[in-house]
């Protein structure tokens, strides 16, 4: 029989490497389905790019999953927010991601990943397509799969961004696209423990958007197992602007007309007009209204962070750290609080068996839209890439996460100081939603707000319990005293 004190180290072992994860997610049809409760799963979600691209500087061990104090501050306000995905768009693939993946899976919220970079030759050149699209470029986003791959909350990966826009990208990007779409598959087929989606993101040109969707959602030669063929569409709207739009005046009715075959999920990949002040986000109640949870998945809004050169933010983030909630959070958090999430995770059994038409030119109606589905070979070298995987890649992996109280002071958008804010990790088979909680700073927010927000000075949260230290304490107090 073993010792107590031999016992009580295999039992604190065990709860050491016991890390929680949110159930995987997947593409059924024209919907995102729980893969173990079945539900229907609805994108409510947020861009996240603190410093935008001008901030994600080649070498500088930086990006915006890679500091885990910061995440852990983001979550505990997203999590109050309501929120269950973050669409992040450039990612260093060589830095460790872990902790902040964790993080946010303890607290329901998946990611979505774009793969390219601003970077030169980590993304498509729409002027030179045939240099761009080389083994280098493969390498490159084919690393990003490999340091996300692990995560049980990784919703998908972007395989574009915006790319068929500017007049002339839509008779040649196209069949690159599929091609890249292709690659990515490919890739995570042979190199991943599960199926990842990939899709794109589309600008809302719309001379151009039925045809991208059209030309990207179909199967070549018939084929169901055509891996050219995107999982998800996304579609950058800011058609909704100010109170006093309409489902109508908004054009999302077109939009519901012109997606209403669909066979693969659609979502808004942004929204949130702001040539209207204040925001009021009023189209929450239509994106997720019947009128359009028939065809629409969700949104993500633009965007979380505050930046200088623009006026997007829902928080304003300083370099000490610190945090400021800016009115449009406590408008946007006052719209989610009003959904009805039980209807929104009630499926539609014909939905999650549609197929995907075949393609032919006659799904095409622009003059100057590609119209031929003969897609570039993979580049020198990319073949051998997707055999053998790439050379030392990050792979990330999930960590227990120890610290849930906020260590960085965060105000309400009255600057009173938001005490005791803290993460609340979830059970396991449970995504986020909107709880109700005011997180305006105002007294009748959870945890009482005082003081005024600094312009300089960090802040540190009240020192917080160890989430797991609790747990060996109790196991340890079980197994000696019982």
């Amino acid at each position: 029989m073993a010792s107590f004190p031999k016992l009580v180290f295999v039992l604190l072992a065990w709860t050491v490497s016991l890390v929680l994860a949110v159930q995987n997610v997947e593409v059924q049809g024209s919907d995102y389905i729980n893969n173990v409760t079945s539900d229907r799963f609805q994108i409510i979600g947020v861009a996240y790019q603190p410093g935008g691209s001008a901030g994600f500087v080649a070498g500088s061990g930086v990006d915006p999953l890679s500091n885990g104090t910061l995440c852990l501050r983001d979550a505990a306000l997203m999590q109050r927010l309501g929120i269950n995905t973050i669409r992040v768009y450039n990612l260093d693939p060589s830095l460790n991601h872990d902790l902040c993946a964790s993080i946010f899976n303890a607290v329901g919220i998946y990611m979505l990943l774009d793969v390219n970079s601003p970077l030169p030759n980590e993304s498509l050149n729409p002027g030179d397509l045939t240099s761009s699209y080389n083994s280098a470029y493969l390498n490159r986003i084919f690393a990003v799969v490999e340091a996300f791959k692990n995560y049980p909350n990784t919703l998908g990966f972007f395989g574009g961004n915006e790319v068929i826009q500017a007049p002339g990208t839509e008779g040649t990007v196209p069949p690159y696209l599929r091609a890249v779409t292709r690659d990515l598959k490919n890739y995570i087929a042979k190199n991943s423990p599960r199926n990842i989606p990939v899709g794109y993101s589309a600008a809302d040109v719309r001379d151009y958007l039925a045809d991208s969707f059209a030309y990207l959602s179909c199967d070549i030669d018939g084929a169901s197992s055509d891996r050219s063929r995107i999982d998800f569409f996304g579609l950058n709207s800011y058609s909704w602007c100010g109170a006093e739009a309409t489902f109508h005046s908004a054009g999302y009715d077109i939009l519901v007309e012109m997606f209403s075959n669909t066979t693969i999920p659609i979502f808004f990949s942004e929204y949130g007009c702001n040539e209207v002040k204040p925001r009021v986000f009023n189209e929450v109640q239509a994106l997720y209204g019947p009128n359009m949870t028939s065809v629409m998945s969700g949104g993500i809004v633009y965007e979380y962070v505050q930046e200088a050169s623009n006026n997007f933010g829902l928080v304003d983030l300083y370099d000490n750290g610190t945090a400021a909630i800016r009115g449009d959070y406590d408008a946007l958090q006052k719209q989610y609080n009003k959904l009805d999430i039980k209807a929104l995770q009630s499926g539609n059994a014909s939905a999650t068996t549609l197929k995907s038409p075949p393609c032919s030119a006659n799904l095409i109606t622009e003059a100057g839209f590609a119209k031929s589905f003969k897609i570039p070979s993979v580049p020198t070298g990319g073949q051998t890439l997707i055999d053998d995987g790439i050379e030392n890649p990050n792979v990330g992996k999930l960590v227990p996460v120890t610290q849930t109280t906020v260590q960085v002071a965060v105000y309400g958008s009255n600057g009173g100081l938001i005490k005791d804010l803290a993460i609340k990790p979830l059970p396991q088979d449970r995504s986020n939603t909107p709880n109700g909680q005011d997180t305006s700073g105002s007294p009748s927010a959870s945890g009482t707000s005082t003081g005024a927000k600094p312009k300089s000075t960090s802040g540190v949260g009240r020192a917080s319990f160890d989430v797991l230290l609790g747990s060996l304490a109790f196991v340890a107090f079980v197994v000696l005293y019982a």
